[in-house]
């Protein structure tokens, strides 16, 4: 059960955007921008990069979430994003991708731990500095997303089947504001 008042059922962050959309909106249009907007990064690289951050974090439900979305956008590759999170070796990912999340990683656990030599290992595996910027960036949003999202104990599904579900919208549809609650939330 969430701390706060939000509607119940509603899973994840989507529940904290319907309590406050006001803040709730720059927050979607910014995943939005940087899962979805214009990057040399795929969009599937990207939902990897956030399930992997959220991973690292414990955050169950945006781990859960973006690893569904990153298994639709992969299609037949899927399974390089159940691998990455079960701690195995990552090798099929591209040595670009693998220096990325080695950034990605230790923006997570804190900016200062990026060093010019992980710049620079990134550099030689062919990450571009555009790539290296949407990756930090990618790192650090969801770090902050994921301490909101178990800050308030949003509403995290147990059944699997459910995150198949949002992946498949949040594939399709991006990062979208969802509708207020018909129903009273006495908030």
């Amino acid at each position: 059960m969430a701390y706060i008042n939000v509607p119940d059922g509603v899973p994840g962050i989507r529940s904290l955007v319907m309590f406050r959309p006001e803040t709730g909106k720059p927050l979607y249009e910014l995943a939005q921008v940087l899962l979805r907007g214009p990057s040399p990064l795929s969009p599937a690289d990207r939902e990897l990069i956030a399930a992997y951050v959220s991973h690292r974090n414990e955050c169950v439900f945006c781990r859960n979430s973006h690893a569904a979305a990153a298994r639709c956008l992969y299609g037949d590759g899927k399974g390089i994003v159940d691998e990455l999170l079960k701690d195995s070796d990552p090798g099929r990912l591209s040595e670009k991708m693998q220096a990325l999340l080695r950034l990605a990683g230790k923006v997570q656990r804190g900016g200062n731990q990026v060093t010019p030599d992980d710049i620079t290992a990134a550099h030689a595996a062919g990450a571009t500095d555009v790539d290296i910027h949407d990756t930090v960036l990618i790192a650090a949003a969801f770090s902050m997303f994921n301490r909101y999202v178990d800050g308030l104990a949003s509403y995290t599904p147990a059944n699997e089947s459910e995150y198949d579900e949002m992946g498949r919208r949040m594939s399709q549809n991006g990062y979208v504001l969802p509708s207020r609650p018909t129903h009273s939330t006495n908030q």
